[in-house]
């Protein structure tokens, strides 16, 4: 089991920053991806940005290509997603999530675990 648990969100305006953290625990040690997904009310979950843990591939999706930045930390078991330029499109609960596979798949379904959830709002 690996347990993720994100930091970071809040309410911010327009064009501001934020950085969001996901921390993972328990058996990491065959962690390939892990990745960055996203919810916002009425709409199905999608895919934001992934990376692979061995040799530090990035792969975003291109509503936010130019604007965020993954990043991994292997001595602390911790993935970052740097938001910049924020846009109220970008409201959304974001969510980190881990595979134990090779290859950085789109889709939530490809994903073993999750963590709970943090609140990104962005005020126009």
């Amino acid at each position: 089991q690996v347990q993720l648990v994100e930091s970071g969100g809040g309410l911010v305006q327009a064009g501001d920053s934020l950085r969001l953290s996901c921390a993972a625990s328990g058996v990491t040690f065959n962690i390939q991806v892990m990745a960055w997904f996203r919810q916002a009310p009425g709409k199905e979950r999608e895919f934001v940005s992934g990376i692979r843990w061995s040799g530090g591939n990035t792969y975003y999706a291109d509503s936010v290509k130019g604007r965020f930045t993954i990043s991994r930390d292997s001595a602390k078991n911790t993935v970052y997603l740097q938001m910049n330029g924020l846009k109220p499109e970008d409201t959304a609960v974001y969510y980190c999530a881990s595979r134990s596979r090779d290859g950085v798949p789109f889709t939530s379904k490809a994903y073993d675990f999750w963590g709970q959830g943090t609140q990104v709002t962005v005020s126009s």
